[in-house]
């Protein structure tokens, strides 16, 4: 390419601003204040004639641009710092690089070659940018949670601290523990916040490196613009020029064709090329463009006309000729000198972006594992010169060496005053009373209480009076003063424990006698059953059974009478969101005892039906069991509830449906989210 110098009105004309005159940060690719950019532009003797800071000309005429070489649209709108190149193969491999020595100029040859090379960096930038500042947000959260909890710690340890010296605690070995624990905490309190001080610097400069390099790409995007809208532009010159010079050229040959039929005699026209196809052509075009109607015209006019014509052609080649050229120059800058810089430039500000992002997640994964090494040091120290730790200053209070000192203290501080309380000595006259003899049938009845209670003979243990069995629940639950049944609770236990894979449980009923028996025991003295003893545990299915007895025995069902049809109606419902909310508003309207156990209780259904493939117990099946026994079953005529009706058949479904939602809906209407952070 000639090194002459260019005129950057080309660029100006598209777009005013000048990147070279733009404040650029410090890691992108136009870096005017960069030493190695300048060295690198000196030694390009290109562009040795170039201006640094070009200025806008004035506007021009279309004819003073004909005068002037397109290609002169190139140079000047290229900002100094920017090396020249013509050709990617021409890099010396030890030369001085606007990058560093790692960056893949293999994988910038393959970006040359691609049709959408510049979209394809300017889309990964911007994926870059979302990651970059996503990580930025991050870093910014987590330092206002870091320092929220540092501040919060050392105040708290501080104000006990001077709060405890203020009040009438305990001295001694105690209050120096507890200062120093409190000392401890704040040391911790501290790296907190020191820690969140550093998050705060990584947030910001990831938000200043995602601002800069925004700033870079739109730069380059829109260099990138003015270069393909100037290829664009000349290349539809080009055009122009040959459509010019086509028109001008059927001119002449049209004026031709006049001129050859003046000479003929008679007016008739004999193409001297008969049967060719460009005297056919030239004859049709004579006719048509109406040639043979200015035979009579003077030969003079026609000549004049001809030289006009050919002169008119003569110009329209030449601008043709030359804007051709131009373009073929302007298209050869391009893909072979500006492309690989503004590729090589997008590319650079993806790999600092990149980097920039990657360095600032591995400081702040180095500062997380110090802060927790720091923690763990301030509470565990490695050395005794570093302290003694938490644990170990808790374990130093000497409570009974501070009693002892509290003692001596104390009597010492009393020994003047007045006694108090009774006389440890009366009148000698009085005497005192000898004390009275203790009767024998207590030690019998304490005896006879606490003798082992055989198994086979329900009929020798103690009825204590109260009954598990057939008794309200909010009634047995208020008048043992328990938030759950104590015989829910401990047959639950024995089942999580011993049944959960045990094949159709709570499907499969326990042995009659034996059902009988463990109901008559707990009924009598819950407290002295052990369900882990061998004779229970052998056949599990006895304990799932006195379970369901229990339920079907309550005066008022678990899920009551009065919310029977509101849990009937909603378990009708066919689409399956509303049918939840609809139940869940009915669980929400129990009474707190029926609340508190159906909860309970539908969690260890739910974790039986976690074994499924062990038990074969789905939901559905769970549900089925326990349809009717959690509902009740209506007896006919009286509309009454009773677990051993035979009526109310035609709801068993819709009984099943509800128990069978909730239980698959276990986890939204009955844990919260505190419980599942807990």
């Amino acid at each position: 390419m000639a090194d002459e110098g260019y005129s950057s009105t080309a660029w100006e004309s598209t777009d005013n601003s000048d990147p070279s005159t733009s404040q650029t940060p410090h890691y992108g690719l136009f870096q005017p204040n960069n030493p190695s950019l300048i060295h690198e532009s000196a030694t390009a003797p290109a562009l040795s004639s170039l201006p640094v800071k070009p200025s806008s000309p004035p506007p021009r005429s279309s004819s003073d641009s004909l005068g002037r070489s397109s290609t002169s649209r190139w140079r000047d709108s290229v900002p100094v710092t920017i090396e020249r190149k013509d050709t990617l193969s021409m890099i010396p491999s030890d030369a001085i690089s606007l990058v560093e020595t790692s960056f893949d100029e293999n994988v910038l040859r393959v970006l040359c070659e691609l049709d959408c090379g510049v979209p394809l960096l300017l889309d990964r930038i911007k994926q870059s940018m979302v990651s970059c500042r996503e990580a930025s947000v991050f870093f910014k959260k987590r330092a206002v949670l870091e320092e929220e909890y540092g501040k919060s710690l050392q105040k708290l340890a501080r104000t006990t601290s001077e709060v405890y010296s203020m009040n009438d605690g305990k001295a001694g070995s105690f209050v120096g523990a507890w200062q120093s624990s409190m000392k401890i905490h704040d040391v911790m309190a501290e790296n907190r916040i020191r820690f969140a001080q550093r998050l705060n610097e990584m947030s910001d400069e990831l938000a200043s490196l995602a601002k800069e390099v925004d700033k870079n790409r739109k730069q380059t995007k829109e260099l990138a613009s003015r270069y393909e809208r100037a290829l664009q532009e000349s290349e539809l010159n080009m055009e122009k020029s040959k459509n010019r010079l086509e028109v001008s050229s059927e001119e002449l040959e049209r004026v031709l064709l006049q001129k050859e039929g003046e000479s003929l005699k008679d007016g008739g026209l004999q193409a001297k090329n008969q049967g060719g196809v460009a005297g056919k052509r030239a004859l049709g075009k004579a006719v048509a463009k109406g040639g043979l109607l200015l035979k009579g015209k003077n030969p003079g006019n026609i000549q004049r006309q001809e030289d006009d014509i050919r002169t008119r052609v003569s110009n329209a080649s030449d601008l043709y000729r030359k804007a051709l050229t131009d373009t073929q120059a302007m298209r050869q800058e391009y893909f072979n000198f500006q492309l690989p810089r503004i590729l090589r430039a997008l590319k650079e500000c993806a790999d600092e972006i990149d980097l920039g992002t990657q360095y600032h997640l591995t400081r702040y994964a180095f500062l997380f594992e110090s802060i927790v090494l720091s923690d763990g040091s301030t509470l565990v120290p490695v050395g005794p010169e570093d302290g003694i730790g938490l644990k170990s200053t808790i374990e130093s209070i000497d409570n009974r060496a501070d009693f002892k000192i509290y003692m001596q203290n104390y009597a010492y501080a009393r020994g003047g005053a007045a006694p108090r309380g009774p006389r440890r000595e009366g009148p000698a006259e009085e005497g005192f009373l000898p004390p009275l003899p203790t009767h024998g049938g207590g030690a019998y009845s304490v005896v006879h209480a606490n003798a082992p209670i055989g198994n086979g003979h329900n009929s020798q243990i103690p009825d204590k009076g109260r009954p598990t069995f057939g008794v309200d629940l909010a009634e047995q639950m208020a008048r043992d003063n328990v938030e759950l049944p104590a015989i829910l609770e401990k047959c639950c236990a024995a089942i999580e424990k011993h049944g959960l894979q045990s094949q159709g449980i709570y499907r499969i009923s326990g042995m009659a006698r034996k059902v009988a028996s463990l109901k008559e025991r707990l009924d009598k003295d819950m407290d002295s059953v052990n369900l882990e003893s061998e004779e229970w545990i052998s056949d599990i299915n006895n304990v799932t059974s006195v379970l369901k007895m229990w339920f079907r025995e309550l005066p008022d069902p678990l899920l009551t009478s009065t919310l029977h049809q509101g849990f009937v109606e909603a378990a009708k419902i066919e689409n399956d969101r509303l049918r939840h909310i609809r139940l869940h508003e009915r669980v929400n309207d129990l009474p707190d005892p029926n609340y508190a156990t159906l909860k309970y209780f539908l969690g260890h259904l739910h974790k039986i039906a976690e074994y499924e493939a062990d038990n074969s117990m789905s939901i559905q099946n769970l549900a089925i069991v326990f349809g009717q026994t959690l509902f009740g079953q209506m007896i006919p005529g009286n509309g009454s509830f009773s677990g051993h009706g035979n009526g109310g058949m035609a709801d068993a479904p819709f009984q099943n449906k509800a128990i069978e939602t909730i239980l698959e809906h276990y986890s939204d209407i009955f844990v919260d989210e505190a419980e599942v952070g807990a």
